[in-house]
């Protein structure tokens, strides 16, 4: 399982070249990963609240770095405990994205978490 001290490294935020890679490779890959994640993560809508955080260029340069990272390690195939271990495969994202959404809860603007619903609903249509 992931740790306080790992957790840590994988929410730095990165330089700008970082960001922006991290950046594209969740835009790439979000959506498939999250419908995967969707039974296993119990605060889906949190989580893709924080995703159109990360996304907004008016959400501060740290707050989306540190969504940005623990977002690019949700969307890698292979982390800690790779994400097609049944029931646990998720295990290590969802402390990583629990962290990280704690960390900046206060910048996930009710603007975030109505797309999150809107975006959830259209899936689920």
């Amino acid at each position: 399982m992931t740790d306080e001290v790992k957790i840590g490294e994988i929410l730095e935020p990165g330089d700008e070249h970082e960001n922006r890679a991290r950046e594209d490779r969740v835009r790439a890959k979000f959506w498939k990963t999250a419908r995967k994640a969707a039974r296993q993560l119990p605060f889906m809508e949190d989580l893709v609240a924080g995703y159109f955080c990360a996304l907004d260029r008016q959400t501060p340069t740290r707050v989306r770095a540190i969504l940005l990272a623990a977002l690019a390690y949700f969307v890698l195939p292979f982390d800690t405990v790779p994400d097609f271990i049944l029931g646990l495969g998720f295990t290590d994202d969802a402390a990583v994205l629990a962290a990280a959404l704690n960390m900046v809860r206060n910048h996930i603007t009710p603007a975030h978490r109505l797309a999150a619903r809107q975006a959830l609903e259209d899936e689920q249509s």
